[in-house]
Formats: structure tokens, sequence, C-alpha cells
């Protein structure tokens, strides 16, 4: 069957989601619309139906997109499409906005059943509910009480579901207005107020809410204040950057070390030739280049989980509304700027709730200069290799202080760029935006460890398979070359002094250096050195460039493909030999200037293929992705410029 689990924004939904599902889950489309659909698996009896996660909304009202959804999905699709069943989850603490959307579902015909969630958050402020008065109001609709952030009532909620599959008899409020005619304001009006009166008399023996209330010295004074508030806000910010480094060194020494071992291993154990070469100058060094960084990236995400499913990124929100108002843009812009932040495909995808067309179009042109997590391998690597291991004051790691440096001169410029268009472009009138505060709550481990799973498993599904191709290909190139060209390049070596006076080992490293240099892939790389050089980046560096803009985290598995190509060592690490890299000259590949002005150029430049294909589709038109290629490309190589030959 298809079970459809329905609910207004911040009633415990996706927990309710996430504690009948597990890790069966998947991310799609609604049929014919491009909103996100997370569906899942549940099992009752031995028997696996499908759980759809429908958008949280109000009403049904069709006034945006996730109201359409929720519309056309139980009112105007195929039959095939449909749910067969519904899950309703109220919040306890404000049963009467709940029970309006329920009571429209129960009108649409479909089988309910009414989860009251969050229980412990309305006996705090002295709610009670009397179940039995509910359930005589709602007599064919099984009502739960849980409280699904830890657990309780999941056993009670799939018995009720059993209940219903087995019996499907829909059940009809009676209202003069049918929910097909909508579409007129002046309809829903009329619709809206009788059923606020129909709920209002079930309530008056149903609920019980205090008169008054003690009155608490609310957190959001300081939160929420307009200078506290954005002190406060840096500070998590600053403590999050500082845990990514400090906590993050164990377990990325262990895996690059893992990887080593598995390198040293397999050249012991199989015969020199293409097969070995392929597996440990080639695909281990690629992969192990990416995989290295995900106990930074799953901090990072730990924490922003964390700060979701307290509360408080809502209050965040709430803050920056203030912040971006100026700059063109309002809260909505908020939520889409944030999610690029872990990647800039959703980010892009989730301007659709801004109706405003000129701030939607704004939103979605700055999302991409907010430092993704497929730019976190890219800023470790080279903090880790150009900026010392250091604290400032005795507790403060130079290292987390630039990553978060690195974070906020994306913000900065994507608000700048915003100023600008705010200028250029026209509008006939502006936008507002209100939202729900939720209430603080207690962190649900399950969830925020589910949160960092998902994270964790879409950064290597996603970017493993691009990273294993690419780097099958550089070996291939790097490997191979005119051979007439290599033959030449080799008897000049061997005249030169240089070879001549040193020992066996090093000739063999000398000889790998001029065959990669004289490969297919060292031919392209010295054909755009001359583009690249005046930014300080060899011919090595401009390939990692190159093949990046397939993603960018391959800027990584690349270098190491390529480094690994020519080293004659058993183990290899990347770190360890991108610092020993050295110029014709004796000076150092990867300077304080030369990683500077890589890092300045990762967040401009627009090196995401998938990207620049999401915002045509939003947009409708190649005018603003290619805009964005070169605005942003410009952009990337002025302040590269900048940063090398400044420093």
């Amino acid at each position: 069957m298809r079970i459809a689990l329905f609910g207004n924004p911040n009633t415990g939904k996706s927990t309710v989601f996430n504690l009948l599902t597990g890790l069966r889950q998947k991310i799609g489309n609604f049929p014919g619309v491009t909103v996100d659909k997370k569906s899942g698996v549940i099992q009752i009896d031995g028997v696996e139906h499908e759980l759809i996660d429908i958008p949280g909304v109000y009403s049904i009202y069709p006034s945006n997109k996730e109201e359409k959804v929720v519309y056309e999905l139980l009112v105007s699709s195929p039959a095939h499409q449909r749910p067969d069943l519904g899950i309703v989850v109220a919040d306890a603490s404000n049963l009467a906005r709940s029970l309006f959307f329920f009571s429209q579902l129960i009108d649409c015909g479909l089988p309910l059943v009414l989860v009251i969630n969050m229980n412990d958050i309305s006996e705090k402020k002295g709610i009670s509910i009397d179940i039995n008065a509910l359930q005589q109001a709602f007599s064919n609709t099984p009502i739960v009480f849980m409280n699904a952030r830890v657990g309780l009532g999941k056993d009670r909620l799939l018995t009720a579901v059993k209940r219903q599959i087995e019996r499907r008899e829909p059940e009809h409020l009676k209202v003069s207005n049918s929910l097909k005619k909508l579409g007129d304001l002046s309809g829903q009006e009329e619709e809206a107020a009788q059923r606020h009166a129909y709920i209002g008399k079930i309530l008056q023996d149903a609920l019980h809410v205090p008169k008054t209330s003690v009155r608490k010295i609310s957190l959001d004074r300081w939160l929420t204040h307009p200078i506290a508030g954005y002190v406060i806000f840096a500070s998590i910010l600053f403590i999050i950057f500082q845990f990514v480094f400090s906590f993050a060194a164990y377990p990325m020494d262990a895996i690059e070390t893992s990887f080593g071992w598995l390198t040293k291993g397999i050249k012991n154990v199989m015969t020199d030739g293409p097969l070995s070469a392929l597996l440990c100058d080639g695909i281990i060094p690629g992969i192990s280049g990416v995989l290295v960084f995900i106990p930074q990236i799953g901090i990072l995400f730990f924490f922003i989980a964390l700060l979701e499913d307290s509360g408080y990124l809502a209050r965040a929100v709430f803050l920056m509304d203030r912040l971006v108002r100026p700059f063109g843009l309002n809260g909505r812009s908020v939520v889409p700027l944030l999610s690029s932040m872990a990647c800039a495909i959703p980010g892009v995808m989730a301007t659709r709730g801004i109706p405003n067309y000129k701030e939607r179009l704004i939103t979605i042109f700055v999302a991409p200069l907010m430092s993704c997590s497929a730019r976190i391998p890219v800023f470790t690597l080279l903090i880790g290799l150009v900026i010392p291991k250091m604290k400032l004051f005795g507790f403060i790691h130079l290292q987390g202080l630039v990553l978060l440096g690195l974070y906020v001169l994306g913000i900065v410029s994507a608000l700048f760029i915003a100023w600008i268009m705010h200028l250029i472009l026209k509008q006939e009138k502006r936008s507002y935006y209100l939202m729900e505060i939720p209430e603080f709550k207690r962190p649900l481990w399950r969830n925020i460890l589910l949160t960092v799973f998902e994270k964790i498993k879409v950064f290597t599904t996603e970017a493993g398979g691009i990273i294993l191709a690419i780097s099958i290909v550089l070996w291939a190139l790097a490997s191979y070359g005119p051979s007439e060209q290599r033959s030449e390049a080799i008897a000049s070596l061997k005249k030169t002094t240089a070879y001549k006076t040193t020992r066996s080992a090093e000739r063999e490293g000398l000889k790998n250096a001029v065959l990669l240099e004289n490969s297919y892939i060292g031919i392209v790389g010295k054909g755009i050195e001359p583009l690249i050089k005046p930014i300080g980046y060899d011919w090595k560096i401009g390939i990692a460039l190159i093949t990046s803009f397939a993603a960018r985290e391959v800027f990584v598995g690349s270098l190491s493909t390529i480094y690994a190509s020519g080293d004659t060592d058993n183990e290899f690490n990347l770190r360890n030999k991108l610092k020993n890299q050295k110029n014709p000259d004796g000076s150092f590949v990867f300077s304080l200037r030369t990683g500077i002005s890589l890092m300045v150029f990762y967040v401009y430049a627009m090196q995401c293929l998938s990207t620049l294909a999401v915002v045509k589709r939003e947009t409708k038109s190649w005018k603003w992705p290619m805009l964005q290629l070169f605005a942003f490309g410009a952009m990337a190589y002025l302040g590269g410029w900048i940063c090398f030959h400044v420093f």
C-alpha cells in the first residue's frame, strides 16, 4: 500500500518518518512536479508498504507549491498515484491548527490515523487532551498518542495502521463547500470559517488549556536579539569550525595510514604491471584522497543537524532575515542559502518556495557562492598544507579560523553580488516572510546520526563514482604518451649532470618525473600552464582544476592520481607528498601564497556542472548559468591573482 505521512511544519513529522523507516529511505520527485519526495519502507505483519513523507503544510488550499502538491495528490491526480492511507501528525500543544488540516484530509475520503505527537511539550504547558472525546468526534479514525522523539508510541501507531488497512472505510465531514472548488478565495474563507467553528466545538470538550501560566525568561530574548543574536550565531559557527579541525585529525590519519598499508600490501603481493599500477597509482590514491575527509564532513553535518533538531536553526533563519533584507533578499532566501552549504543543487531547488521572482532569481544566482561540502576536502587539504598547526591565545586553532574565514568570504561575496543585482533588477513590490519559531527540544541522537549517515553516504556514493572514473582516465593519461617523444626525453635526461651524479633510486624518480611530464596528461597540462602561471599554479594543479569541473572534490583525487603516477615509494601519503613538491627554482609548489590563492579560487569558481544544469532548469534559460560560469570564473581568477601577489 501507499501510505502518506501528513502534518503541519514543526509537528515532528520527519521524526515519525525516521522512526518508522530507519535507513530504508530514498529521495525523488513527485510525479509531474519538482518538489522533493522522501519515501521509505515500513513493515507490518511481514508485508512491506511504501511510506511517503508529504511536504509540511497548514492546509490543502493550493496557494504555494507544497500545498499544490498535496491538493493535486489527493484531489486531481490519477487513482494509481493517490495514497491508500494517511497518517496525520498533529502537535499536541497546537491541536486546533493541526485538526484544521486533518479535517480537510477526512473530506477527501482518505482512511486516516491521527497521531498526537510531542505530548511532553504540551504537558509542560499544562495542556491536557481528552482522547475519548476526540475519538467520539472522529469515530472512524484511530487516534494515537506519541512522543516520537524518544520512540514512544511506535507500536501503537503500527497497530492503528494495521486496523485501518484491514478496514479501509473512509469518513466524511459534512461541510457545505467541496474541496474541489478551493480555487476561489472567497470560497476558501467561507469553508475555513465553517471548519474552524466545527473544530472549536469539538475542542471545547476535548482540550483543556490553563488560563494563566508562569512567565519564563526565554532564551529567544538573547538568541534573536538584534546585536547579541549575531554574536551568539558567529560564536557557534566559530566553535563548529574549531571542532572540525581539532577532532578530525585522528580519524583522518587512521584512514590515510590504512590506505597506505593497503597500497603496500598490494605491491608486495602483485607483480609489477599495468593492473598493479592501475590499483596502486590510480584507483586507491584517487579514492583515498577523498575518503580521508569523511571525518571532517561528518563533524560539520553533525553540528548542523544538532542545531536543526534542537530548534536553534529556525531562530538563525529568523535572525538572518534582518541581515539579508537590505540586499534584496528575505527570510525565505536563508534556507536555500544554508542548504547550499551542504550542496548548491538542493539549495537552488529550495528557492521554489520564494514567490517573488526577483528575490528567487537573486537567491539562485548567489547560492553557489556558499561554500558547499564538496569544497571541504579542497579547503582542508590546502589549509593543512600551508597553514601551520598553531593556536592563538592558547586555545584558538589557526587552521579552524582560516576555514571559518573562507566560509565568511563566500557569505560576504554572496551578499555583495545580491546587492548589485538588487540595484539592477526591477520589481513592483517587496515580499514579506512569516515563519513559526518551534519550541526548543532536546536533540534526538538517532535523528542526528541518521542525518550524518545520509550526508556521508551521498558524498561518498555520488563523488566516489565520479572520482573512480576520472582516476582511471587520469592514470591512463599519466602512464602513457607519445613513445618517440618520451624516448627522446629520457635520452636527454641521461645526458644531464644531475642524472649522472645521483644514485640509482634517485635516478628512477627523475625518470618517472620526465615520463609524467611527457605523458598525454603532461602535454595537456603544459599547454594550459601559461594561463594559470600568473596565479601561481603549475601544470599539475591545472589538470586538477580542469577535472574538478565535474565535481570540486575531484581536485583532491586528481592530485592524488597525478602525483602517485610519478611516485616510487611503496606507501603514498598525499599531504606529505604535496608538502615536499618543489618548482625548478627550488621553491615549494604549495607555498603560502599558492595555497591562499587556490582557496580563494575555489570560494568563487563555478566548478560544478550539475549545479549549472539545475540553474538552467530552474530559470528556464542558459543565460543565468552561463553568467554564473563566466562571472564567478573571473572573480576566482582575479581573487587568486591578488592573493598570489599580495602574499
